[in-house]
């Protein structure tokens, strides 16, 4: 069910508390009034649509960025400081270590508490007799099984191995690591490093089944509170105890009074539910349904109540007169007439009064993808039914093993394999932005490629200045004329008042969906998306997979998506091992 939040738990377990937590970035709020707790052993999964605050919030409670009201408290086992752990962009070791000198960093805390049952069974040797020198050693220990320090060289093992590391030198410089390496890595140093507080945004992006599979196993086995912010809906229903949705909730208005209300996702308060992200959508249906009748029947009632206040009523016909003309009687009507009148306005006012006190406020209204355009897509092909692009023998050393490919067009193909097959790669040199070692690509000459890279790629918006707004930098990638045919509000991508803010202030998944717009303005005859679900809302990644199957010209996409493949009707082209 779909409830507020209420928690208790022991003063001595470990948790996560987050109080009254809001935050402004310029004159836009992102979070309001933000309440929950995470105790030992949860493990909950934010969700809300792209710019609602998932990573703002997760950077406050790292204590990465400072909130404007609120706070948070997180408490590490038995009372103690606790080691907060954040898995972002950004890896938590240099470029100029090694491999080995990254994991050995990641688990200096396990070493340290080996060190440290050394050192006081040397002090408990001296004095046997002692309590404190006992209480210490017991304390050593405690801390030591509790990080796992006599399995901690397997569990490094198991991790890389888990992870898809376990090919990787530990004597290479991670710098020289792929991005998806690195990314897992990051991961990995992070698992390791077991923090008190577990928290991940986005740990599904780089990861193929196998990986994603241990990691859920090891969140599962997680002993402390972890939070996490993901795309991936089959990785949420299999791994999470409770969701927290910042998409907007039904609150009393009042909460809302200084907020414009556009659509963008702002948080205020949460909605949490307890079970997976399947069973959740039917109950948010239900709920987002309540709300929009509530909304109108409250509605309709404050016009009713605010007219009866306003009107100036009386008892019986207006121009009713006594029988008698006696003035004593004249009086003695008026002043009844009177006394109606003011207790029907007055109980009318009172009822307006608290109905607009605890109105709820009007349900934003949602962002819906217009779909994947037609009108404007060039569709002269001199042969529609032979191929529109072909591989032969194409391969590149070290990156992607040769690969011979045919693709009619209007084709749907989908792309898959382990990390580090060459899924990217291929789509990069399909879209010639790669140069084969070997083997060639042929394209129909009147088809245009088109692709939506894994990292977002936009023009540059400090070129005219770092204020560019996404408006601004959709008409530089599509040009002006265009931009006027197909405005950026036509896609359903991005809210009005998200299209007039700096495209540097927008979160990775809303400069993602400006990539895709400004893909899809001119849609290309051949559609290449690089992992297409990554960084995008849940509720984006449904409406694009639906709107694929209508696309009229040819799709190749690469995925670990396991829900997108799953449900897949058209072509297959699998890169793992043979």
């Amino acid at each position: 069910m779909l409830a507020a939040h209420s928690s208790s738990f022991s003063d001595s377990s470990a948790h996560l508390r987050v109080d009254g937590l809001s935050k402004s970035f310029g004159g836009r709020r992102v979070l309001t009034d933000i309440s929950f707790v995470v105790s030992a052993g949860d493990r909950v999964g934010l969700i809300g649509e792209n710019g609602s605050g998932k990573s703002t919030l997760l950077h406050i409670v790292a204590g990465r960025t400072a909130a404007d009201a609120g706070g948070v408290r997180a408490v590490a086992p038995g009372g103690g400081v606790p080691r907060i752990g954040l898995l972002h962009q950004e890896p938590p070791f240099a470029t100029s270590v090694s491999v080995a000198e990254a994991l050995e960093s990641a688990i200096a805390p396990v070493r340290d508490a080996s060190d440290d049952i050394d050192r006081q069974a040397r002090a408990l040797a001296k004095a046997p007799d002692d309590a404190e020198a006992a209480d210490a050693y017991a304390r050593a220990l405690d801390t030591a099984e509790r990080l796992g320090a006599w399995e901690i060289d397997a569990r490094v093992d198991a991790m890389l191995s888990g992870l898809g590391l376990d090919g990787v030198s530990r004597e290479r410089a991670t710098g020289a690591l792929s991005g998806g390496q690195r990314a897992r890595l990051s991961l990995a140093w992070l698992l390791l490093n077991a923090p008190d507080v577990l928290l991940l945004d986005e740990p599904t992006n780089h990861l193929d089944d196998q990986a994603t599979d241990h990691l859920s196993r090891v969140l599962r086995a997680w002993r402390g509170p972890v939070l996490f912010a993901s795309h991936d809906r089959d990785f949420l229903d299999e791994t999470v105890t409770s969701l927290i949705d910042l998409d907007p909730a039904p609150q009393p208005h009042v909460a809302a009074v200084a907020l414009v209300q556009d659509g963008t996702g702002t948080g205020i308060g949460v909605t949490r539910f307890t079970g997976g992200y399947t069973e959740y959508l039917a109950s948010r249906a239900g709920a987002r349904s309540r709300w929009e009748q509530q909304y109108r029947d409250e509605q309709a009632e404050l016009s009713r109540l605010r007219a009866a206040v306003g009107d100036h009523q009386s008892v019986g016909h207006v121009d009713w007169k006594p029988r008698t003309e006696v003035r004593a009687a004249q009086k003695f009507y008026a002043d009844r007439n009177a006394k109606v009148v003011s207790r029907r306005v007055n109980d009318a006012r009172a009822r307006l009064e608290d109905l607009e006190r605890r109105q709820v406020r009007k349900p934003p209204a949602e962002l819906r993808f217009a779909g994947l355009p037609g009108r404007h897509a060039r569709t002269a092909l001199g042969d529609p039914c032979g191929p529109v692009l072909a591989a032969t023998g194409l391969g590149v050393t070290g990156r992607l093993s040769p690969v011979d490919l045919a693709v009619s067009h209007g084709e749907k193909w989908l792309v898959t394999g382990p990390n580090g097959v060459g899924k990217s790669t291929l789509l990069h040199v399909l879209a010639g932005r790669a140069e084969p070692t070997r083997g060639q690509v042929h394209t129909h000459p009147a088809t245009r490629v088109g692709l939506l890279d894994q990292m977002v790629v936009l023009p540059d918006p400090y070129e005219r200045g770092p204020d560019r707004t996404a408006r601004e930098v959709y008409a530089d990638g599509v040009g002006r004329a265009r931009a006027e045919d197909v405005p950026l509000s036509a896609f359903g991508l991005l809210a009005g008042r998200d299209e007039n803010r700096p495209v540097t202030r927008l979160s990775v998944g809303q400069q993602r969906r400006l990539a895709l717009a400004i893909l899809l303005a001119d849609p290309p005859e051949i559609l290449l998306l690089d992992e297409p679900t990554n960084h995008l809302s849940l509720v984006l990644v449904n409406a694009l997979e639906d709107a694929l199957v209508e696309y009229p010209g040819t799709v190749l996409i690469a995925s670990h998506d396991r829900r997108l493949r799953r449900g897949w009707r058209g072509r297959h082209l699998d890169l793992g091992p043979k």
